[in-house]
Order: C-alpha cells, then structure tokens, then sequence
C-alpha cells in the first residue's frame, strides 16, 4: 500500500508526480531544485546556494513524512557541471554525519528542469 506524502514546506510538483510516496517502510522522494515554495521562484544563483534551497526543500519532504536526514539510505545528485561537485558535496555534508551518511551517486546531465544548477532525490526507511 502506497501513502502520498504532501507538504507546502516544499515545491509542489510541476508535473504528473508527488513530493514523495511511502510504500510500506520507504519513502521515495522525487527530486527537489531550489525553488522558494512559496514565492514559486527559483533561488540561488552558485550551485552551492541552490544545493542549499534543494536541501531544506529535502527536509520539508522528510518532515512531511515523520521522517529526518537519518533515516536517508540512498540519494542522488544531478549537476549541469561537475565542476560544481566540491561546492555542492560541501553543502551536502553539512545535512548528513560521515560515519551514516547515506549511498550516493552524482552525475552530470545535460540539463535540469527550468535551466538549474543541481537537483537530489532520496530514499529513506522508516525504522
């Protein structure tokens, strides 16, 4: 059984999808950019600035959800440049302790939705 987790915290979606799906014990966030959820505009002009906003938009869902960065298993990082990696690993980071931080892939693509810089997605268990 699926539940459909929604918050105004963070972005509603701009498309045919949910914030995040908890099926059974996992929650499956989709990917978040660094859009203002309630101005609806974009934020941040570096990447690290923009990892931020996609970051407390992440945390919104994970509230939503009863949920926090601990309970994050696997992530994924889309960048338009992995130039901007170090910058973006750095903000990242900070939201997650190095010894349980979560598995992870980062990769460059071509583009992301409305021209940003970096966008993540997640999946979390709930305990």
């Amino acid at each position: 059984m699926k539940k459909i987790i929604k918050t105004e915290k963070a972005p509603l979606p701009i498309g045919p999808y949910n914030q995040a799906v908890l099926a059974g014990k996992t929650l499956y966030i989709s990917g978040q950019i660094p859009m203002d959820p309630a101005t609806k505009k974009l934020t941040g002009n570096t990447a690290a600035e923009q990892a931020g906003k996609v970051m407390e938009n992440l945390e919104a869902v994970l509230d939503a959800a009863g949920l926090n960065f601990s309970h994050v298993v696997k992530t994924s990082i889309f960048l338009t440049d992995m130039n901007d990696f170090q910058e973006v690993n750095e903000v990242y980071g900070k939201y997650f302790d190095t010894a349980n931080a979560p598995a992870r892939e980062t990769v460059q693509v071509a583009g992301l939705p409305l021209g940003v810089k970096v966008e993540i997605s997640m999946i979390a268990v709930c305990e």
